[in-house]
């Protein structure tokens, strides 16, 4: 009499006894759940757990991208904070008052003269420091860490001073008469 694959395999020396045992014991589970209906219970539980599978794993994509847009924005926000605090410049005899426009306010920034002159003729820039969320201060940087400040957020608050020294209108009745720079308000 032919002998199974089972007992030609074990023959063989291909398989042990136990992988066999288990293979049976396998093919026996999968008879009695056709035989009773239950193989599509259990394929359709298979599909559903898949499903849950795949859409846990979407949200944990989801949420890891989120959370490394988070870990940018924070990051980008203290190289910005480092940049501002390195490069500030700090006015020895502040007591001049130089004023700008922060959304609908006019807010003031006490500087020295040197300091002034540049801020006015364009050469400085303000930026808003935010110490914490409700609470902001103003620092002078030079205007190429404000472009660094720009290129890595664009919404950062910066005020440069428009540069209007030469431009003047054709029918100006002041044409002839030239502003003094150190003309104060």
């Amino acid at each position: 009499m032919a002998k199974s694959l089972q007992e030609q395999l074990l023959a063989a020396g291909l398989i042990d006894k136990q992988k066999a045992k288990k293979a049976a014991k396998e093919l026996k589970k999968q008879d009695h759940l056709q035989r009773t209906g239950q193989d599509n219970q259990l394929d359709e539980a298979k599909a559903k757990a898949e499903a849950v599978r795949k859409e846990k794993a979407e949200r944990d994509r989801a949420l890891n991208r989120q959370k490394e847009t988070e870990a940018q924005q924070k990051a980008i926000a203290a190289q910005i904070k480092q940049l501002i605090q390195t490069n500030a410049i700090k006015s020895e005899y502040a007591d001049i008052k130089y004023q700008f426009v922060d959304g609908k306010k006019v807010k003031q920034l006490y500087v020295d003269q040197a300091v002034w002159d540049r801020l006015s003729r364009g050469q400085l820039a303000i930026i808003a420091l935010f110490v914490n969320p409700s609470q902001k201060s103003y620092e002078v940087i030079p205007l190429q860490i404000a472009e660094k400040i720009r290129q890595r957020d664009e919404n950062y608050f910066i005020v440069i001073a428009e540069s209007s020294h030469g431009e003047m209108e054709e029918d100006d009745p002041y044409a002839a008469y030239q502003i003094p720079d150190d003309l104060m308000w």
